[in-house]
C-alpha cells in the first residue's frame, strides 16, 4: 500500500502546502502539544510500580477501548484499508512509545523530552523519503527556528550532561519512529479513510503488540497499585483525545507544519510550571518565542514568486 503510485502522487502534489480552513485544526494540534507537554513525568513516576510492555499495553489498550465505545457507530463501516493503515501507524507508535517509556527508566524526564524533541529536525527528511518533493523554504526555517527554541528552553546543562547510554539511545530511535508516525498519519489522510477508525485500530495494535511482547520480554504484569492505575486511567483517557484530535486535524495541516505546532510542547510545560511557581529563565523565554516565531515563519510565502516562474 506504501507503494501505490497514486497516492504518492498525491502525496507529492500537497507535500508542503498550506490547506485552507485549517485555523481550527491548527488550534486543535497547538492543545495537542499543551496536553503531551505533562506526559513526561507522569510515565516516569508510573515506571516505578509496573514493567514498561505491562504499562504501555495498560495504557494504549484503555485508549483503543475508550475510542472503540466512542465511535461504537462508525466502527462498522470499518474496511481493509483502514485496518492496514492503523496498523501500519500503530506498530510505529508501539515501538516509539516502548522504548521512549524505557528510556525513562533510566534518563530524567526532561532529558527525556528534549532527545524526543529530536523528531523535530527529522520529520521534514522522512516526508521528502516519502513524497520525493522538499519541503519549502519557509518550512525549513520554521522547523530550524523551533529546534532553536528547544535547545535554549532545556538549556545547555541538560545538552551537555546527556551521554549516549542506553536510555538515551532508545529514547532518540523512539524520536525517529515518532517523525515517520507523524508524517504517516499525514499520509494516510486522504479520501476513502476515515480517521476515527484509524484511530481506533492505531491504538488497539499498540496495546495488543505491547500485551504479545511482554511473553517475550519475561515480563509479568504487576500487583494491582493506584500507582500505576492512576496514570494508566488519564494517560489512556488523554492518549485517546490526543490521537482522535491528531488523526483528524492532520487531513488539513501538513505534517512540517505539525511538527512546528508541536515543537511547542515544551513551552507549554514551561508555562504550567511558572504558573505552578517555577522560575522561567530568560534563555526559556527566548526559547519559547523561537518556538512561537517557527510556527509563524513556516507559514510564510517565501520564493512563492520564482516558483510561479517555474511550476517545474
Amino acid at each position: 500500500m506504501l507503494n501505490d503510485a497514486s497516492v504518492m502522487a498525491e502525496a507529492s502534489a500537497g507535500a508542503d502546502t498550506p490547506r485552507s480552513g485549517s485555523f481550527l485544526p491548527e488550534l486543535v494540534l497547538v492543545i495537542t502539544a499543551a496536553l503531551w507537554g505533562a506526559t513526561f513525568l507522569v510515565v516516569q513516576r508510573a515506571e516505578q510500580h509496573t514493567g514498561t510492555l505491562f504499562f504501555v499495553a495498560a495504557r494504549f489498550m484503555t485508549a483503543g477501548a475508550l475510542t472503540c465505545l466512542l465511535f461504537a457507530r462508525i466502527m462498522r463501516g470499518l474496511n481493509r484499508a483502514e485496518c492496514v493503515a492503523g496498523g501500519v501507524i500503530g506498530v510505529v507508535m508501539f515501538g516509539a512509545y516502548t522504548l521512549q517509556t524505557w528510556g525513562l527508566r533510566s534518563i530524567s524526564s526532561s532529558q527525556s523530552a528534549f532527545i524526543t524533541g529530536m523528531y523535530v529536525p527529522v520529520v521534514p527528511f522522512v516526508q521528502w523519503l516519502f513524497s520525493g518533493r522538499a519541503p519549502r523554504l519557509a518550512g525549513w526555517l520554521g522547523i530550524g527556528c523551533a529546534f532553536c527554541g528547544l535547545v535554549l528552553l532545556t538549556g545547555w546543562r541538560q545538552i551537555v550532561s546527556l551521554q549516549l547510554g542506553a536510555g538515551e539511545v532508545g529514547t532518540l530511535i523512539a524520536a525517529v519512529m515518532i517523525a515517520l508516525e507523524i508524517v504517516l498519519v499525514g499520509y494516510f489522510a486522504r479520501p476513502g479513510l476515515d480517521s476515527f477508525r484509524m484511530t481506533v485500530v492505531q491504538l488497539l495494535v499498540v496495546g495488543v503488540l505491547a500485551l504479545c511482547g511482554m511473553p517475550l520480554a519475561h515480563e509479568a504484569a504487576p500487583a494491582f497499585s493506584w500507582g500505576w492505575a492512576l496514570p494508566v486511567l488519564g494517560l489512556g483517557g488523554l492518549s485517546a483525545a490526543i490521537y482522535t484530535a491528531m488523526n483528524w486535524a492532520q487531513q488539513t495541516v501538513s505534517p512540517t507544519r505539525a511538527t512546528v505546532i508541536y515543537a511547542g510542547e515544551p513551552v507549554w510545560a514551561g508555562l504550567v510550571g511558572w504558573l505552578a511557581g517555577e522560575a522561567l529563565p530568560a534563555r526559556a523565554l527566548a526559547g519559547a518565542g523561537l518556538v512561537v516565531l517557527g510556527v509563524l515563519v513556516s507559514e510564510m510565502r517565501l520564493g512563492k514568486k520564482a516558483a510561479d516562474k517555474n511550476p517545474g
